[in-house]
């Protein structure tokens, strides 16, 4: 059994144990929240989206950006990264079947709640915490979600029955609870009223747009230095104090082909496309209504309201943080 290793310990025992915890970060945060609670569940309301609503349908138009290319890059990650010889299993300590519990074992306590922004930090107890740039931006990108979607809605929805009625509504959000997350308990199987469905879907744009834009485009920055998070670890943990050195720990590392191929792979999944869409950008123009081209501008307004205060901060920070600043948000899961 391992000891606990701690600060005051040989600096080389405490630099390893550090790489250590890294290393299990770097499989939980590619496995779980990015490619589970971003990529996977933006494709489970997609997919409910396409069987339960006509194209016609308002929420339909209003998902439709953020949903694009979302199945085919999902696809591509099959294919290329997460399959039993792709680049994932080349490159980490976790194989095609161990990514498949972990993801199941993530499954079985996510819930609905937790992709409600403000309240997962809540949650969390990160609520006070200082200078933590994740939960300001989030909040105030959440925010102008939030007003925009409730806009779009209450164009619709006259009344809370108006959206019990709605059928199409009402078995898409069923085809999420029952096939997408496997009729778990731990979300909606039904709405009941019009704030409850613009909570439900400003948490789906949200998880497509702003929560995907945060846990991927800082993947290069982070992991493009190797021992900040060894994506494996090629020698077990010491099982005594005071037996590690410099020479140990760069055993203990991912060797060259390996680190070349995490920095390639992170490097390519930080890319935007060429033909981007931002954040609140529209051009397909899917509404006609002019109520709800006046919540659209509104809406683009607020974000630049928003990317100009971050962009104020960031200014006066050493290292800023700018993942979350509307004008680097694409519209849905593209990458």
């Amino acid at each position: 059994m391992s000891p606990i290793f701690l600060p005051r310990d040989n600096k080389y025992d405490w630099m390893l144990a550090k790489m250590w915890v890294r290393s299990s970060d770097f499989l939980v945060h590619q496995l779980v929240t990015h490619l589970l609670k971003t990529h996977l569940l933006s494709e489970v309301f997609e997919m409910a989206m396409y069987r339960q609503l006509s194209a016609v349908h308002p929420v339909y138009k209003l998902l439709m950006p953020h949903v694009r290319f979302t199945i085919a890059i999902n696809a591509k990650a099959r294919e290329k990264l997460i399959s039993k010889d792709g680049i994932f299993s080349q490159v980490s300590s976790i194989n095609g079947a161990g990514m498949g519990k972990l993801i199941q074992n993530a499954m079985k306590t996510l819930t609905y709640e937790s992709l409600c922004f403000p309240e997962d930090i809540k949650a969390r107890g990160m609520e006070d915490v200082p200078k933590y740039y994740y939960r300001d931006d989030g909040k105030m990108v959440w925010k102008a979600i939030h007003c925009f979607v409730s806009a779009v809605i209450k164009t619709y929805y006259r009344s809370d029955k108006a959206v019990q009625k709605d059928v199409e509504i009402q078995e898409f959000v069923k085809d999420v609870a029952c096939f997408g997350m496997n009729n778990s308990d731990n979300f909606p199987k039904s709405l009941s009223s019009r704030e409850q469905l613009v909570e439900y879907l400003t948490a789906v744009i949200f998880t497509a747009s702003a929560q995907h834009a945060a846990v991927n485009f800082g993947q290069f920055d982070w992991y493009g230095w190797i021992p900040n998070s060894p994506s494996t670890m090629r020698k077990p943990p010491p099982q005594q104090k005071g037996q590690v050195d410099l020479k140990y720990i760069m055993e203990s590392l991912p060797d060259r082909e390996c680190s070349s191929k995490v920095l390639g792979t992170v490097w390519s999944l930080t890319r935007t496309q060429e033909n981007e869409l931002y954040l609140g950008t529209y051009p397909d123009m899917y509404f006609t209504e002019q109520p709800v081209k006046e919540a659209i501008k509104t809406f683009r307004h607020k974000l630049d309201e928003v990317t100009n205060i971050i962009k104020s901060r960031n200014e006066k920070l050493t290292l800023g943080y700018c993942y979350l600043s509307p004008d680097k948000i694409p519209n849905s899961v593209a990458i």
